[in-house]
């Protein structure tokens, strides 16, 4: 467990590299002491039963929300369930499924990164729609240090 938290770690951080430059910051603004050179991370296992969710009586596996931090890594079995909507303020919401591929992330951006770019980067609405198979995934949540100060990034 410790490695696999070590590794995921390094992929968050590479992760991070990419967004910096997206924001016109140095490749390695969020490499700092006070940002992800101490971070909070967080793995949580997940197991869904094998049931089968009706969206519109509001039975889910997971009900819509997005993960508060910077952004989680998702490693998923191949079972579908995940659901994103790309337009969190659409009414009504449009869900589609997003595909597990079998080695790779999901990546959500968290409501932390929304709030740090000023909104040009959107935290990831999701949920989990159970289809009567059981279904595994691994959640890796990463927030900067409890000393970061949080605000507008200079470039947003």
């Amino acid at each position: 467990m410790e490695k696999y938290h070590r590794e995921a770690l390094e992929v968050a951080k590479a992760i991070s590299r990419i967004i910096a430059l997206a924001l016109n910051l140095e490749v390695d603004f969020f490499d700092r002491q006070e940002m992800l050179g101490k971070p909070i991370a967080n793995l949580r296992l997940l197991h869904y039963e094998g049931r089968v969710s009706d969206p519109m009586k509001g039975i889910y596996g997971a009900g819509a929300h997005s993960d508060f931090g910077l952004i989680t890594l998702l490693a998923t079995d191949d079972v579908f369930g995940l659901q994103i909507c790309k337009d969190k303020d659409a009414k009504p919401q449009k869900w589609e499924f997003v595909a597990p591929l079998k080695g790779a992330f999901i990546v959500n951006l968290g409501d932390m990164l929304e709030r740090w770019s000023n909104c040009i980067f959107r935290s990831t609405l999701h949920r989990v729609v159970g289809n009567g198979q059981e279904r595994y995934s691994i959640a890796y949540f990463v927030e900067p240090n409890h000393d970061c100060l949080l605000e507008c990034l200079p470039t947003c």
